[in-house]
């Protein structure tokens, strides 16, 4: 089992370079003008389905995190 996920660790370095220039050169190329409908719907679409929140969780965080101090 080991030697597989050293050939898959291997392979994602090997991979991952290139990859990361492809989405560099994706992300340099996209035109915004001809996107913006699209980036206007999603945008809009995390407003109609937020719900606002009560609090900042902030109460919630810490109580998770005493759990682990004990």
């Amino acid at each position: 089992m080991a030697g597989i996920n050293k050939e898959w660790v291997d392979h994602w370095k090997r991979v991952g370079p290139e990859l990361d220039k492809v989405r560099i050169r994706e992300l340099r190329s996209f035109n915004h003008e001809e996107r913006w409908p699209m980036i206007d719907a999603l945008l809009q679409m995390g407003i109609d389905r937020a719900v606002p929140r009560i609090t900042s969780g902030l109460v919630e965080l810490q109580r998770r995190l005493a759990r682990f101090k004990r």
